[in-house]
């Protein structure tokens, strides 16, 4: 039987927190929400980033939240959910198309449709797929997408696994790293978080400031 304050606790878990869906649901919960982050639309809200290095930290032991995790199992509940949910995302817009985004009423959701139609067409399926992996909410989208557009079954899978194996581990070891080398890092989590998600748009930059050139050529010679 659950003891009563366990329960309650996993009862008012706020899902947009990393730290308190770990302390709610330990290494399982990140292995769900690897899955629905990645293999489900409803999931492009979930912290993926702030997770995977939140949960890599924890399991140092130096941060005073009162959950430790364990490195091994944390690992590979991350990359299976990570690769389960893309195959998955993938096999979803493969069977539906395009009507899974176009019941979405979401304009951060579209917002991110665009972005991965972006990628898939001007760097090509495996640059895009991989990239893919380190923007929030177009790794959500691009995995249907690309079932949608016929993107080769062999394709996806090679480098959605390759994407999903370097963003998986490489984010919690990145955690594990620094909580084992800066002693009290946990005071400065939300700053570092906050970085993560500033490198994970770096691979945009140029492409961004490429479209803006491609504009403004086009508004000169218009």
């Amino acid at each position: 039987m659950i003891a009563l304050p366990h329960l309650s606790s996993q009862l008012a878990v706020n899902v947009l927190d990393a730290q308190s869906l770990l302390a709610a649901f330990g290494v399982l919960g990140v292995g769900v929400v690897m899955f629905a982050e990645t293999g489900l639309l409803i999931g492009f809200f979930l912290p993926g980033d702030s997770l995977l290095f939140t949960a890599g930290l924890l399991c140092t032991g130096t941060a005073d939240r009162g959950v430790k995790l364990s490195l091994a199992p944390l690992l590979v509940a991350a990359v299976v959910g990570a690769l389960a949910g893309s195959q998955c995302g993938f096999l979803l817009g493969r069977r539906a198309g395009g009507a899974l985004l176009a019941r979405s009423r979401s304009p951060r959701l579209h917002e991110g449709a665009g972005r991965a139609e972006e990628l898939l067409e001007r760097y090509g399926f495996a640059k895009a797929i991989v990239l893919a992996r380190f923007v929030p909410v177009v790794r959500t989208v691009l995995n249907p997408l690309a079932g949608a557009l016929g993107v080769p079954t062999r394709t996806f899978t090679l480098w959605q696994v390759v994407g999903g194996l370097v963003w998986s581990v490489g984010l919690t070891l990145a955690g594990y790293a620094l909580g084992s080398s800066v002693p009290n890092i946990d005071k400065y989590l939300l700053p570092v978080i906050g970085l993560i998600v500033v490198v994970s748009l770096i691979p945009l930059v140029p492409e961004v400031l490429r479209s803006r050139r491609a504009a403004k050529a086009k508004e000169a010679r218009g």
